[in-house]
């Protein structure tokens, strides 16, 4: 009964509408009235359409069709949960970009070291935190968007919304970027599904539904997620030379998920294969599939949850248990398909352990990405029975900073064998000195870069140039490359070298990765300035919890170290030890007679040949993969061994 109701409302409405355009402009003044007053009872299901003078409609233009359906009807899943687009959405980093707290207090820190550039730096800024205010005044003739502008704009603090998206063109996808985006204003909206039911749209909202495949196409997110921004010197003169600060789109062209097809919008906005009413109102509509989920998840808990916390503050109109199901799809996708991580034991020798730690980056683009305060790191410790720790590198402090960590930057390691050194994944911009910086505009040069890259990674690559590895990552012999030297397995070896301190006993190993989107070494420089925008963040920030986020963890449980006595090999097959050397020095053990020993370079050139039954020799003095040829009485075998010079 409640659908039947439900249409015949629709028709009644519909009546109406025609109706009012066939009345004199007097008559439908008062008629308006009557229609407000419906709007208010089925509020926000029934409002009038959007202005034509308005280029983008609300996210509250948009909620009354595309948002919770009391009966179930609509957009729900087979199972009955709701999907709906905007509850999905409106707890989203994209929903509250323009309110985001920490971007809103950048922006004030960027303009207070550079007020010269104020306008400039707004108007870049707001063109991908708030596109559809920004792109309105553009469109009106305004030169800038400030943020002046924005605090009194409903269109602009929608952020990231409904139009922002769906009315982007076909035309220059994936060709602009920088906050630069070519816009339908035909006021349309596109979707991914063909012949999509169009009165509703048109007549209620204004805007028309058309299918755009390219909705689902990776370009939709180029616009804004590869950001190049011009440097200044310390004293705010422009270089005349350019800075990569974000190149997430990039770095997926550069990667095997681009060949593959798989879109930003295929992890961010999981699909499911359910069958979805799209739109509430209508009982007559055609189900869809696959669904895109409008979550448009990420992997910043932490502003999440920080915005969760101030959201009366920051004018967030959203429940808690929205805010708590986004949070949950955050965790799930960083935590579940960012990375993998394993951990082995490569040898233990007379006073030493050697163990290997592999990451594996999951992501389609360099991991972590975006905003370059992000970063990851592993902390290893390795602990006796009575729990006493023997080793441990890349533990956090109580104040959330990684112990050891380099004042400056902590450098890539191939090898690390003390605990002030720890594997940080991280981009670090330097200044027009070559010093350490968080003010975007002076970012001038990329002093470190190894992020863990995505799979297919080559520096071959045509978009390389904005998606460097930089530092001692670049020469890392097994950082996106295999035993072979081939690029692309979107992989990082690490070595952990433990002196075993005359210790007998049981072990256990532990390796974490951790993830900060906001870590305390970034902040310092903007906290060490005041405007009303920082101090309102420093004060959200004080009180929130800055725990990093686990990703993940693998262990080696009651490792045996029987003696640290050396002990002699038992010759049941070649061996060869220790890998990788540290020293150079590589130890062979064979039950048949070696006879000759060929050392080759990963490109396969030849560098040494010894014809003797030499148990024991020396490694090239450069660090890298080397390939050994054994050849013995009976056959000839071939090993890898990896040199890492401590």
């Amino acid at each position: 009964m409640k659908h039947i109701n439900k249409l015949a409302f629709a028709v009644f409405l519909f009546s109406v509408v025609i109706s009012l355009s066939l009345l004199p402009v007097e008559q439908k003044a008062r008629a308006n009235y009557s229609l407000e007053a419906l709007r208010n009872i089925h509020a926000p299901l029934f409002l009038p359409p959007v202005d034509s003078s308005q280029y983008f409609p609300t996210q509250v233009d948009c909620e009354g069709c595309h948002g919770f359906d009391p009966d179930g009807f609509a957009l729900v899943d087979n199972a009955g949960n709701d999907v709906n687009m905007h509850d999905d959405w409106k707890t989203s980093m994209m929903a509250n970009s323009a309110k985001d707290p920490f971007w809103r207090a950048k922006v004030s820190h960027e303009v207070l070291i550079n007020p010269s550039h104020s306008a400039e730096l707004q108007d870049k800024c707001t063109s991908c935190h708030a596109p559809m205010g920004h792109y309105t005044a553009k469109y009106r003739g305004h030169d800038h968007y400030l943020i002046a502008d924005l605090l009194n704009d409903t269109v602009g603090l929608d952020g990231v919304s409904c139009g922002a998206c769906h009315q982007i063109s076909p035309e220059n996808l994936g060709k602009q970027f920088s906050g630069l985006i070519t816009y339908d204003t035909n006021r349309v909206q596109y979707g991914p599904y063909e012949a999509p039911f169009a009165p509703p749209m048109t007549n209620f909202v204004g805007f028309e539904p058309l299918e755009g495949k390219h909705i689902n196409d990776a370009g939709v997110c180029a616009n804004c997620h590869t950001l190049i921004t011009e440097s200044v010197d310390l004293e705010g003169n422009f270089t005349g030379t350019t800075f990569v600060e974000q190149a997430t789109y990039h770095e997926w062209l550069n990667s095997q998920y681009n060949e593959d097809t798989v879109s930003c919008q295929a992890c961010h906005m999981k699909r499911i294969q359910d069958s979805v009413i799209i739109s509430d109102n209508y009982l007559f509509l055609q189900k869809r599939f696959p669904y895109g989920l409008h979550d448009l998840v990420g992997a910043n808990t932490f502003m999440i949850q920080l915005m969760k916390d101030n959201k009366e503050a920051l004018g967030i109109e959203a429940s808690d248990d929205d805010f708590f199901e986004t949070l949950f799809k955050t965790y799930d996708l960083l935590q579940l398909n960012s990375l993998d991580l394993d951990l082995e034991l490569v040898e233990t020798t007379s006073d030493s352990a050697f163990f290997k730690v592999t990451l594996l980056n999951k992501a389609g683009h360099k991991f972590p990405s975006g905003y370059p305060s992000r970063r990851a790191f592993i902390e290893f410790t390795v602990t006796t029975e009575a729990g006493d720790t023997l080793f441990k590198s890349g533990v956090l402090n109580s104040n959330y900073e990684v112990e050891g960590h380099d004042p400056h930057f902590e450098p890539h390691y191939q090898m690390i064998n003390k605990p002030d050194q720890v594997q940080i994944y991280e981009i670090v911009n330097g200044d027009i000195n070559g010093n350490f910086t968080t003010v975007l505009e002076r970012a001038y040069v990329p002093l470190k870069d190894n992020r863990l890259t995505p799979l297919g990674f080559s520096t071959e690559h045509e978009v390389y140039d904005t998606t460097l590895i930089v530092g001692n990552a670049e020469t890392d012999p097994d950082f996106n490359r295999n035993e072979s030297g081939e690029q692309g397995t979107g992989a990082d070896i690490v070595y952990y070298h433990v002196p075993l301190q005359n210790y007998s006993g049981l072990l256990d190993i532990r390796a974490k990765v951790w993830y900060q989107s906001l870590p305390p070494k970034w902040m310092a420089e903007m906290f060490g300035e005041t405007t009303l925008e920082i101090e309102i963040f420093r004060e959200m920030y004080d009180q929130a919890d800055k725990s990093a986020v686990l990703i993940d963890v693998a262990n080696i449980n009651d490792l045996l170290i029987e003696s640290t006595a050396v002990q002699e090999v038992s010759p049941v097959a070649l061996g060869l030890s220790p890998n990788p050397s540290s020293d150079g020095w590589v130890y062979l053990s064979s039950p048949d007679e070696i006879q000759q020993i060929k050392i080759f370079n990963i490109q396969g050139q030849l560098l040494k040949t010894i014809n003797s039954p030499a148990s024991r020799f020396e490694l090239p003095e450069n660090q890298g993969i080397y390939i050994i040829e054994v050849k013995t009485r009976s056959e000839a075998i071939t090993k890898t061994v990896k040199m890492l010079r401590l």
